[in-house]
């Protein structure tokens, strides 16, 4: 959470000529508010929405920003198998700004501190599934797109990327 994924995810999509898509706001606009979904039908229920959204990207290609929870659910995480895993990393002094007065569901009840305690939770899991990992704490979102820009035409090779490019961080 807050580290940029959309901000960044867009401009590396642009820069290579993708599709983009941020599977959060898919959801919104299919099946409304996340702090509504948490609320009335739970975490579960918005984790399949999710994985479907994954699954539904996947199907299209390009780069994909995904929630910093997605990768918490198998389903999700076998919808993004072959892709080139790109993880976004913020220190917690540099995504204290970014968050404040957000209506995260999780963050609800505890800011920095809870995102904090989610991000140990989830790191594990991040790096095992990163095959890059790009920090956004104190440097411009341009030069954090040029090096996966970057990251990504070397990884594929002189052609450029032919697999899907997921986002993913907390």
């Amino acid at each position: 959470m807050g580290a940029g994924k959309s901000s960044v995810g867009k401009r590396v999509a642009k820069a290579l000529g993708v599709p983009f898509t941020d599977t959060d706001r898919v959801i919104v606009r299919e099946h409304g508010p996340i702090p509504g979904i948490f609320a009335d039908r739970g975490e579960p229920a918005f984790r399949e929405l999710e994985a479907q959204a994954v699954r539904t990207a996947m199907a299209t290609g390009g780069v994909i920003a995904v929630g910093g929870g997605a990768v918490t659910h198998a389903a999700t995480r076998e919808a993004m198998a072959g892709a080139a895993v790109v993880l976004l990393t913020v220190s917690p002094e540099a995504v204290a700004d970014r968050i404040a007065g957000s209506d995260r569901p999780l963050l609800a009840n505890g800011g920095i501190d809870a995102w904090q305690t989610i991000m140990d939770e989830r790191a594990a899991t991040y790096a095992e599934l990163a095959h890059a990992v790009f920090d956004t704490s104190r440097r411009p979102m341009s030069h954090v797109v040029d090096d996966v820009v970057a990251w990504l035409r070397l990884a594929e090779g002189p052609t450029g990327p032919s697999s899907t490019t997921n986002e993913g961080a907390p």
